[in-house]
């Protein structure tokens, strides 16, 4: 008999219910296409599925402010269906789903940190590494994976997160949060100029925090060579250097070739060489914990070919 899998599975088919409208981008299809292929390919069966519930409100409050998850809830609750500038749509369920995507990161991180579960992926949505501090941004309610760093520290006294964004977009939110701490770095891959416009080599940190933010702007058409390239040259000496003890990524799958809000090149396999390099990273420096957290990915027969590859690389790991 199989050894029983140290890969865990975050997903509850409540995040179906943050409905965002028709047409938009961020669906509740997408979590559909990443389950079906998990299902058709055999891999939901060799996952363990952690059980999750709401994050309370003190740890949201570690990252947002108390007026942004106020304005979050009775905008959702009063029937505001649109909070921001336009893209970040909602429906009467979204507060609710988007706590109980922050709760859900903040249970695989309970099962890595805790020793049941070697690394973990969260498939939740809506996504978080655009919600700033006390913005409501780019599909992003609350940020999921800042809201799990801080429970790593405050829970398990965890004194160094990394969190390694390769979503497309840069996490224009991550950066904000974590500007100015040293005991939270951040690297982020994504294609410049795009969407949020930040993101640039010059963003550093600041005070404390300075060094402790590093952005590898890659332009349009960039493939998987020049990921690796960013990799090899920005991504580990970083890591290296900081000797997290634990490493978070903001898994974006929107830098896959078909996707359709970005121009890279990325492709399913891509995936998981980087997935690669980072298992071996979280190994060198912190015993292999590792929690991944979906941001993007729009295409779907993309997204779920991706999150595939990526989740095979963690069960190798």
């Amino acid at each position: 008999m199989n050894a029983p899998s140290r890969t865990g599975l975050v997903y509850h088919d409540r995040f179906l219910d943050h409905d965002t409208g028709v047409g938009h981008q961020e669906r509740a299809d997408r979590l559909r296409a990443v389950t079906a292929r998990l299902r058709s390919s055999g891999l939901w069966q060799r996952l363990q599925h952690l059980l999750i519930d709401q994050a309370e409100e003190e740890q949201i409050l570690r990252v947002h402010s108390s007026e942004h998850l106020r304005y979050v809830r009775e905008a959702v609750r009063g029937g505001s269906w649109i909070l921001d500038e336009g893209d970040t749509h909602a429906s009467k369920e979204s507060y609710e789903v988007a706590m109980l995507a922050a709760g859900g990161v903040i249970a695989g991180v309970d099962a890595v940190m805790g020793g049941i579960l070697r690394n973990v992926f969260c498939a939740v949505r809506p996504p978080g590494h655009h919600a700033e501090q006390n913005k409501v941004m780019g599909f992003c309610l609350f940020n999921n994976i800042a809201v799990g760093a801080r429970y790593a520290q405050a829970a398990y006294g965890v004194k160094k997160v990394a969190i390694v964004d390769w979503d497309v977009h840069h996490g224009n939110g991550t950066q904000e949060i974590f500007y100015h701490d040293k005991s939270v770095l951040f690297i982020s891959l994504h294609q410049f100029p795009l969407w949020p416009g930040t993101g640039t080599r010059e963003e550093r940190g600041a005070g404390e925090g300075l060094e402790y933010t590093v952005n590898v702007p890659l332009p349009p058409e960039s493939g998987e060579e020049a990921y690796v390239d960013a990799f090899r040259r920005d991504v580990l000496p970083n890591l290296d250097a900081f000797r997290p003890e634990l490493i978070m990524i903001s898994a974006g799958f929107d830098a896959h070739r078909d996707d359709p809000l970005a121009q890279m090149r990325l492709t399913e396999s891509s995936y998981g060489v980087l997935t690669g390099m980072m298992t071996q990273a979280a190994e060198t420096y912190c015993q292999g914990r590792i929690v991944s957290v979906l941001e993007g990915g729009y295409n779907l027969e993309a997204l779920a070919g991706s999150v595939e590859a990526h989740l095979e690389m963690l069960l190798k790991a």
